[in-house]
């Protein structure tokens, strides 16, 4: 490391001290700080499966991962991504079982099941998931997308590996990893283990323990040929062999879902540790609560899903709904409502109208707002207070026109609204009426909640209790009206 690239390290440690994420291995909060003398931060995020459209629960994934890139290079750090795309291989159940989910996607499309038709259908619906994330302004210039199909020769390589140091089993269904070689098993998450084992059901009566994962499926029709026969690499070893290529053994950051926790992402450091010697395979683990839709999982298997053209359709531009997300924290279950979206879209109209009169001048970005911004984000992404935050400064009078335009730009390379480039549409929402009223119903739950204790506050006559709430309401992007009982707002 040359004198320049040492100096420019040292004023990252001391500009964001406080930069930590909630690590999902050790189940805490943990400070983040780059590898001493690496080049980049390498993050792995667990893509989508493409055997239909993604629903707007999957792509909350990666306006997630979109942010957390952002704030490591707000923090001026180097970042490369790579994001898998699942295009066969993934079983219906995230265990040994089910069908292929991309068999099921040639079955509802009427296709033959060949690799070819299976390609074609993964392309498909690949294409309509970089429009949607492109459209969610999810930077995808600088990431990698791998995809499953094109590492198979490196999964049974890895495959091969585990057997010849003998952590995998031969069965007649395929190849197995014997999770009682590697005594951490389920380290992540601290899983109960021996309740689990206790309380499964072994699905394949040759498993030799029931949390034993498949590393190669054999099939008699579909498949590539291997030294086991024709089949499938597991869905499990696929990101391992992907990480493995695109960044290395070891890893700074993955990325999943709560649900890959137990079993997809505890089988991936078995898997990588075993193979290659090396720990920990990641440094740090982040996983991201469901979005939810009228208090339930978003799910196609539960029927609930709505998708991003179902939003456009209904005259909602799509960085309203990357609003609303930013506007709950990662590892909370948010949950989506029309009217919580209608709120996220004027205020998202507000900022727009506020951001675009202001004079394009030079100015420098106002050093105690910009620190206090750090502080929420470094927070293990605390987007709603950086919103709040945000919201607070805009009522600062003592900046100028041209410092509060410097400071929206600032703040927007990690919250990601485009104030800079809106397109038409973001434009005609800016330009129309800010002004509309909006019900108590149509609120976030925060503020909602901010404004029952303050209803509490006035009735009990504790009025600097009261006004200290509508002041934090009004942080928050909202302008009571009071009438003998406040049910409308204007944003």
């Amino acid at each position: 490391m040359d004198i320049v690239a040492r100096f420019r390290a040292w004023l990252r440690l001391d500009r964001a001290p406080q930069l930590s994420f909630f690590n999902t291995m050790g189940k805490e909060k943990q400070r983040f700080l780059p590898v001493p003398d690496a080049k980049e931060v390498r993050m792995y995020n667990c893509g989508p499966t493409v055997y239909g459209r993604q629903h707007i629960g999957n792509l909350s994934m990666f306006v997630f991962t979109d942010v957390l890139r952002r704030v490591l290079e707000y923090n001026d750090l180097q970042v490369k991504q790579v994001i898998n795309i699942t295009d066969f291989g993934h079983l219906s159940s995230d265990a040994d079982e089910g069908e292929d989910k991309m068999s099921i996607g040639l079955r509802r499309e009427g296709l033959e099941p060949t690799l070819e038709n299976m390609h074609a259908l993964a392309e498909k619906y690949a294409a309509l998931f970089f429009n949607d994330i492109k459209a969610l302004n999810v930077r995808t210039e600088k990431i990698q997308f791998p995809r499953a199909s094109e590492h198979v020769p490196g999964q049974i390589a890895m495959i091969r590996t585990l057997e010849e140091k003998g952590y995998a089993y031969r069965t007649p269904e395929g190849m197995y990893f014997d999770t009682a070689r590697f005594p951490e098993y389920g380290k992540l998450g601290d899983i109960d283990l021996a309740g689990l084992r206790a309380g499964a059901r072994v699905a394949s009566s040759h498993k030799k323990n029931p949390t034993d994962f498949i590393l190669w499926k054999s099939s008699d029709g579909l498949g590539w040929d291997s030294p086991w026969g024709k089949g499938f690499p597991g869905w499990h070893i696929e990101c391992s062999a992907m990480v493995r290529a695109t960044l290395g053994q070891q890893i700074d950051i993955h990325t999943g879902g709560i649900e890959h926790i137990p079993v997809h992402h505890n089988n991936e450091i078995a898997q990588s540790e075993c193979a290659t010697g090396k720990r920990p395979f990641s440094r740090f683990w982040l996983h991201r609560a469901h979005l939810q839709l009228a208090g339930a999982k978003i799910a196609k298997s539960e029927g609930n899903v709505v998708y991003l053209p179902d939003i456009i359709e209904r005259g909602f531009h799509p960085l309203s709904l990357r609003y609303l997300l930013l506007g709950a924290h990662y590892r909370t279950p948010a949950n989506f409502t029309w009217d919580a979206l209608d709120a996220s879209q004027r205020a998202y109209a507000k900022l727009l109208a506020l951001f675009l009169p202001l004079p394009n001048e030079n100015a420098e970005v106002p050093a105690r707002w910009k620190a206090r911004f750090l502080a929420r984000i470094d927070d293990d992404l605390d987007t709603p207070g950086a919103l709040a935050t945000l919201w607070e400064m805009t009522k600062d009078k003592t900046l100028s026109p041209a410092q509060l335009r410097a400071a929206l730009l600032d703040f927007d390379r990690v919250l990601g609204l485009d104030f800079a480039e809106p397109d038409e549409a973001a434009r005609k929402l800016a330009a129309a009426d800010s002004e509309n009223e909006i019900s108590l119903e149509s609120l976030p739950e925060e503020v909602r909640q901010l404004v029952n204790e303050r209803e509490v506050a006035r009735a009990n006559k504790n009025y600097p209790a009261a006004d200290a709430l509508r002041s934090r309401i009004e942080d928050l992007g909202y302008k009571l009206k009071d009438g003998e009982v406040p049910r409308t707002f204007k944003l």
